[in-house]
């Protein structure tokens, strides 16, 4: 609904119709006789009534009302307000009796018919609701779309979609169209439909890129790969300076085999103002895994992750972690995995990464610091006590590796391998404190559990 359109003068926090609809009744007239008095107590009976239902007492509203209808039942407003107050108190039956009343002593009223078209949208009550926005398209026709929508709900699919094609040729292509027009396809699975629509587009308007840009995603979800890449190329003729174009083009490069291609349309996006960091990501991300089955363009990777301004995404920055991972690049790994963990601080996941990293970095008091923390977080996780333990033999603590590395055993379930770990662990701290008989002692449950397994 368009209720925007019909903003009122407030009074008392009251939305007023404008004077004209109760002209039965002049207010500023000086009472001089029976009349007078009848439309005295009309106006003081009104006014109780809008003050009532500014401070919300709609049933004092309604009281007052009434008796405004039974000094003149011919004043429109009278049941305009009423039926407002009836649905504010849930009585919807009334609410309907007052709203229709309104519309028929008053036919040609936007704000009556936009309120009982209102009234029967709450209600879901569609046929009438259609009858009665096809009276508010006489006065506005923005009410049109409201229609197709309601077409829509209605499962008119044929009507809605005539209703919309009306529309963009009289006034272009608008977005909500779009999205309503692109819920009808998807309900009825005319993507046939759709594309043709897209086509005739294209056709009729063949400089703009939106409609090329729209065709090329609905063939590719439609599997027409072959048509998508001509569009896309048929795009970049018309228009050689599109950035958007490419975010279709690098993938349709790389599964043709053109990399060197793929890589240029894949700096273009990185590097474009134009797309979104979240569409940039996604690229990038589809670059990491291609660079993983195609290491000698690890270098065109490193460029490309230069280019975006700032990888603010986990997923990519875990992803180019892994990947760093795997080339054994642990320096790079840490940092892409410590601004994922920023992003996503309960990462679990990302975290074991990190400590792990800091281990393998001889980062020992990042190690312990982020450990202890962690264990705060985490209390039950073997592993968070076993870094911490590490951290603190190496840096030379070795009483609190021991306490911190018992602590831990309680938690490990059916792990022999990192039961040994610990004991290996609780070995050193031992023999740092010059204890050898311990440290031999754990030394040997460590190798127990190894031989076992």
């Amino acid at each position: 609904m368009k209720h925007s359109i019909y903003i009122l003068v407030f009074f008392f926090g009251i939305v007023f119709i404008p004077w004209s609809t109760i002209a039965q009744v002049d207010f500023n007239k000086t009472p001089d006789d029976d009349l007078g008095d009848v439309e005295d107590k009309f106006q003081e009976h009104f006014y109780e009534a809008m003050k009532q239902k500014g401070i919300e007492n709609f049933d004092r509203a309604i009281e007052s009302l009434l008796k405004c209808v039974e000094l003149n039942k011919d004043v429109p407003v009278l049941y305009f307000e009423l039926g407002k107050s009836y649905v504010k108190l849930k009585n919807f039956g009334a609410a309907e009796d007052a709203l229709k009343k309104a519309v028929s002593k008053d036919p040609d009223n936007e704000w009556f018919l936009d309120e009982l078209y209102g009234y029967y949208m709450s209600q879901n009550e569609y046929d009438q609701a259609v009858k009665t926005i096809k009276q508010l398209v006489e006065y506005h026709p923005d009410y049109k779309e409201d229609l197709a929508s309601l077409y829509f709900r209605m499962k008119k699919y044929n009507e809605a979609l005539s209703l919309l094609d009306e529309l963009d040729e009289k006034h272009g292509i608008s977005v909500s169209r779009d999205l309503l027009r692109n819920k009808i396809y998807e309900v009825t699975g005319r993507k046939k439909d759709q594309i043709e629509n897209l086509e005739q587009r294209v056709d009729s308007n063949p400089e703009k890129e939106s409609n090329y840009l729209a065709l090329i995603y609905r063939y590719s979800e439609n599997n027409q790969k072959e048509k998508a890449f001509e569009t896309a190329k048929e795009l970049l003729k018309i228009n050689p300076s599109s950035h958007k174009v490419h975010l279709a083009l690098y993938k349709f490069y790389l599964e043709d085999n053109e990399t060197e291609k793929a890589i240029e349309s894949m700096k273009i996006v990185v590097k474009s103002s134009e797309i979104h960091p979240e569409a940039k990501l996604k690229v990038l991300t589809d670059f990491v895994s291609f660079v993983g089955e195609n290491p000698q363009y690890e270098a065109d990777l490193v460029e490309a992750t230069t280019l975006v301004e700032k990888v603010n995404n986990s997923k990519t920055l875990i992803e180019l972690g892994q990947y760093y991972l795997t080339k054994d690049n642990k320096p790079k790994a840490l940092s892409n995995f410590e601004s994922a963990l920023k992003i996503e601080p309960n990462n679990f996941a990302v975290l074991k990464n990190v400590l792990l990293l800091y281990i393998d970095l001889n980062k020992f008091d990042l190690a312990n610091k982020k450990s202890e923390l962690a264990i705060e977080n985490y209390p039950s996780q073997p592993l968070l006590y076993l870094v911490n333990g590490i951290s603190f033999n190496q840096l030379n603590k070795p009483q609190k590796a021991v306490d911190t590395l018992e602590i831990g055993l309680d938690y490990i379930i059916d792990d022999a391998k990192l039961e040994s770990e610990f004991y290996n662990q609780i070995s050193k701290a031992y023999l740092l404190l010059n204890n050898t008989e311990k440290a031999k002692t754990f030394s040997d449950k460590a190798k127990q559990l190894q031989n076992t397994n």
